[in-house]
């Protein structure tokens, strides 16, 4: 979503007044509804700067990234409260969901625009993050190189605003089944994964996540607990991304951009 402004543009010694369409940004409340012994309890989960749409496949992607939940069926109801435009979510786990677990690895509110803030020990920093599984993936490396041009055509947004990051799901062939934008690089990723989770198409064994971000540990962390064996960026990676892409054995790329990319971790996927 945009909104638009007068400005003043400026050019050299010219200048002009000019309506500038800008990415839009509000917060948004997610709330989880759930068991706690023999009561049900609602709280707060995380409170997010995002641009407005697809909220309920963010708060799902969240849930699944942080590792609330792992499949669908943990997921009884995702609903916006209150009348349109909402900036509320309520998220009812299943029966048997743990959140209690997750709430005390957590040191106050979580903001996905932050990745790892609030965790309260280093070990909850890297939650239970599962080895890719897809072995006999192979990608063609011409698929990779034309990822930057495929993407530019699904990204609307972008091209009024320049201000949006994007994530799309990319099958072994090139083909992009899915794009979500939005202001936030993690929360783009989770509209993503939720999209999938709310599917039914989680893990994602047989797919590459693009990014037109870089590639932080945080991305990786949600790339593996969505069972994707590779990650993609525009930019580059991080240290710590790095490390935890070949422990997990994902492959991981960067600089996806002018002809050429790095192979950071998991290059045997990567053909020619």
């Amino acid at each position: 979503m945009t909104r638009a402004f007068s400005v003043r543009r400026v050019s050299g010694r010219d200048a002009e007044r000019v309506m500038d369409h800008v990415a839009e940004e509000e917060p948004l409340a997610i709330l989880v509804k759930h068991w706690q012994k023999d009561a049900c309890v609602t709280e707060s989960m995380a409170v997010t700067m995002r641009t407005p749409g697809h909220d309920k496949e963010l708060a799902a992607g969240l849930l699944l990234s942080e590792g609330v939940i792992r499949r669908r069926e943990d997921l009884k109801d995702v609903r916006r409260l209150g009348s349109e435009p909402s900036n509320e979510v309520l998220v009812e786990l299943a029966q048997g969901v743990d959140f209690e677990a997750w709430r005390l690895a957590r040191n106050g509110f979580l903001s996905s625009s932050c990745g790892v803030c609030g965790k309260r020990t280093l070990e909850s920093v890297r939650p239970e993050m599962p080895p890719v599984e897809a072995d006999q993936f192979r990608v063609a490396a011409e698929i990779v190189h034309d990822l930057p041009a495929g993407l530019r055509e699904h990204q609307k947004e972008f091209a009024e605003t320049g201000g949006l990051h994007a994530a799309a799901l990319v099958t072994v062939s090139g083909e992009i089944e899915a794009v979500f934008e939005d202001i936030g690089r993690h929360n783009a990723l989770d509209k993503l994964i939720g999209w999938a989770t709310l599917n039914a198409r989680t893990p994602l064994r047989e797919r590459i996540l693009f990014l037109s971000s870089r590639g932080s540990f945080e991305l990786v962390q949600k790339a593996a607990m969505s069972g994707a064996p590779m990650l993609a960026t525009v930019g580059g990676p991080s240290s710590l991304a790095i490390e935890t892409a070949r422990e997990l054995q994902m492959t991981l790329v960067g600089f996806v951009r002018d002809g050429r990319f790095n192979v950071y971790a998991g290059e045997w996927r990567i053909n020619g």
